[in-house]
């Protein structure tokens, strides 16, 4: 509908599978999953619930009557109980065990910690992808010198494949955190109003060790590991901080990544993939903008500060319960995912395309070598008996005049010929040049490369096991 407000992120932005993981379908489906769980971890500690019963939730586990839940939802003003009724129309034999026990927090928290792990999953794949593109762009350029810059201005040597590495490096710290937040996810469980279990000490007649057994049950039926071990009505909400803290991690190094390659686009070194029909600019036809680059960057100021709500609200939580939380969880914790995916996508598609200028990188060192060969030049001079001393000050000399030709009259870098026409140094231009071979510059660079590579990502890449190619599509 065009006259009906829609996010970006559905219809701009994320992909499919993490709008699917955040959809109301999705929620629901698992809703049911968490009921029939429960069922049977009930009927397995004693309680008197039939086979037929679970059955029954079985059979409309996935086939929900949201018209029945929608209409029961606007009389009750109360989604839980609405679905449970609307459950309960589709299994009549069933319906009155259904929820046993729980409270909203049961199927609400629950569900929210297996969407979160489930989106972190996506993440992961997409995060695998975009190391494996820069690892594999790393070790094509490993050896190609290219301007090293501190505070943007030029400093000694690195590679482009190096350079790579660093942002290759950043999203390994980002995978290592979310595989560690991935495997230390636990659900609520079944704790009932306050935490206290009490409604399930009552139907177990006062038996502990079975309303225990019962999280136990239940987190084996949902495929965790374990339930916390304590709470109020719900999980502790430091954890969505923690998980958008992951987020905030990815964007961050995300943006780093996109904000250097809009630099190295404006000096016509490195460039993101520009379609053939790609348009630039409605006003310039020449230009190529970094769209996608920009993109990344916006978005992932978005998750950097979105990454505060969970943080707020975990904060602001009182005792047990209070349902300030409600409202906000229900926007910043998927559309943090959801910026994310996108944020992943481009960067993938990105780090698959890159396209490298070799002869304008070249052209960039070449100009700025000379300044950065003066101390082996001089080293050169001095093993010909030329004074350090004086030899310094002559160079200082030449820099300067060198630099100011550059800066005020637009001229070449011409440091190296006023050298060789210096009979103090006693070097000829062609010696000079020979010290002005970039790749005597560039220090342990491709080692680093290689040592990165093998000692550091593949190790941790090959005990993840063979993952399937996964799309990351940009959609617009």
């Amino acid at each position: 509908m065009k006259n009906v407000y829609e996010s970006p992120f559905a219809g701009r932005y994320a992909s499919d599978e993490m709008l699917y993981i955040f959809s109301p379908d999705m929620k629901f489906r698992t809703w049911r999953r968490l009921w029939i769980a429960l069922a049977r971890a009930e009927q397995k500690l004693g309680l008197n619930i039939s086979d037929e019963q679970i059955a029954e939730l079985c059979a409309h586990s996935d086939d929900i009557n949201y018209e029945d839940a929608e209409e029961r939802e606007r009389k009750v003003r109360h989604d839980v109980m609405a679905h449970v009724y609307a459950y309960g129309k589709q299994c009549p034999k069933a319906a009155g065990i259904i929820h046993l026990g729980a409270t909203s927090a049961y199927v609400g928290d629950n569900t929210d910690i297996v969407q979160m792990r489930e989106g972190l999953k996506l993440l992961r794949k997409k995060l695998v992808k975009a190391i494996k593109s820069l690892c594999a762009f790393a070790e094509e350029y490993k050896s190609l010198p290219t301007l090293g810059f501190t505070h943007f201005q030029p400093a000694q040597l690195t590679t482009v494949g190096k350079r790579a590495t660093l942002w290759a490096s950043e999203l390994m710290m980002d995978l290592k955190e979310l595989d560690y937040r991935v495997s230390s996810l636990k659900l609520l469980g079944s704790k009932g109003t306050t935490g206290t279990q009490a409604s399930f000490l009552e139907l177990f007649d006062g038996d502990h060790g079975k309303a225990k057994e019962l999280d136990r049950l239940i987190a084996l039926e949902m495929e965790f590991s374990e339930c916390v071990p304590v709470s109020g009505q719900t999980y502790s909400r430091k954890t969505d901080a923690q998980v958008l803290s992951v987020l905030s991690g990815i964007a961050q190094s995300a943006s780093k990544f996109a904000s250097d390659l809009r630099l190295l686009q404006h000096l016509k070194e490195i460039e993101e993939p520009f379609e053939k029909n790609q348009i630039g600019s409605s006003a310039m036809p020449y230009k190529r903008n970094p769209m996608r680059s920009e993109r990344i960057c916006a978005l992932s100021r978005y998750v950097i500060a979105d990454a505060l709500n969970p943080a707020l609200t975990a904060s602001a939580q009182w005792f047990e319960r209070t349902l300030d939380d409600s409202a906000n969880k229900r926007i910043s914790i998927p559309e943090g995912f959801l910026a994310v995916d996108a944020i992943l996508n481009i960067y993938c598609n990105i780090a698959e395309g890159l396209v490298v200028y070799p002869n304008v990188i070249r052209a960039h060192v070449m100009e700025e070598l000379p300044f950065m060969a003066t101390e082996n030049i001089m080293m050169r001079a001095v093993k010909r008996g030329g004074d350090r001393q004086v030899l310094h000050e002559r160079i200082r000399e030449h820099s300067m005049e060198a630099g100011r030709r550059i800066k005020e009259l637009g001229l070449k870098n011409d440091l190296a010929r006023r050298i060789a026409d210096d009979p103090l140094f006693e070097l000829t231009l062609p010696e000079i040049e020979k010290v002005l071979d970039p790749a005597l510059y560039i220090g342990r660079s491709g080692e680093q490369v290689d040592e990165f590579l093998s000692g550091y990502v593949m190790p941790y890449l090959n005990d993840l096991g063979d993952m399937p190619d996964i799309p990351t599509e940009v959609k617009i």
